[in-house]
């Protein structure tokens, strides 16, 4: 037996009553799921959406990832949970929410919007277009660390779906590990909707979302759309193969949207 093994068992068996842990390897633990109420993606999930973390719902416009939130606190607030959506641009439409089974008595809605004494008339036009986007990204995330810390909330969406690229990514990596941690502590589902992953190692979950096709009738009215859905990444799933992609799941949501009328 070489020399370092007779060692590290004289270490081990000389440490093994006094700090039984020390050379042991912490036990996997199994994650909490909560269910997104689309069969296909639970089944991606192994359960659904992690419960105490972060999760990423990414995609460009129309790709269903808002749809997907809305199916997730459709469940959560079935159940009588609270939770909430922080709205950087204002873009929520409650009608939407309630069509999807969204319980609005269970929803803080939280509407960031500009300051009307904001100084922009010291700004040149770029200057207030950055302020602009600041501003309102500044509100969303000091909201999202007040309710985290606060607790009570079985989930909590953050909405950058209409933030640029640019601007979410300068949100620091801190503020994203304090995210995590508060989540973890109050055991609060966080969903970040965006255009592409921002959270990095702090998102236990990433969904990437995109548009297959939309079914129409009479040309106007909008019956339903087909996503399909990929895991970027799940922190607590054994990876097989690093070279391998992830599956990639189909749903679709059913819905009657009338272009006429809502022109």
């Amino acid at each position: 037996m070489p020399a370092s093994a007779t060692l590290r068992i004289q270490i081990e068996r000389s440490l093994e009553l006094r700090y039984p842990a020390a050379l042991t390897p912490v036990a996997r633990t199994i994650r909490d799921v909560a269910a997104t109420g689309v069969e296909e993606v639970d089944d991606l999930l192994s359960g659904g959406l992690p419960v105490g973390a972060i999760s990423e719902l990414t995609g460009p416009a129309s790709s269903g990832r808002t749809s997907l939130a809305l199916a997730f606190l459709a469940r959560r607030t079935a159940n009588g949970s609270m939770c909430a959506w922080i709205d950087v641009q204002d873009a929520l439409d409650p009608e939407s929410a309630a069509a999807n089974g969204v319980s609005l008595n269970q929803l803080l809605w939280v509407r960031c919007r500009n300051s009307p004494d904001s100084p922009r008339s010291t700004h040149s036009r770029r200057d207030a277009g950055e302020e602009k986007h600041w501003t309102r990204l500044d509100q969303a995330l000091r909201a999202a660390d007040l309710l985290l810390q606060a607790g009570g909330f079985a989930a909590i969406v953050l909405d950058l779906a209409d933030v640029d690229i640019e601007y979410a990514r300068r949100i620091p990596l801190a503020t994203w590990f304090r995210f995590r941690q508060a989540a973890d502590r109050t055991r609060c589902s966080f969903l970040v909707l965006g255009r592409t992953a921002y959270a990095q190692s702090s998102a236990a979950a990433v969904l990437e979302c995109g548009t297959m096709r939309a079914e129409a009738s009479g040309g106007t009215v909008l019956k339903g759309c087909t996503y399909s859905v990929q895991r970027g990444r799940e922190r607590f799933t054994t990876v097989t193969s690093i070279a391998s992609r992830p599956p990639l799941s189909t749903w679709s949501a059913h819905a009657q949207w009338n272009a006429e009328r809502r022109a």
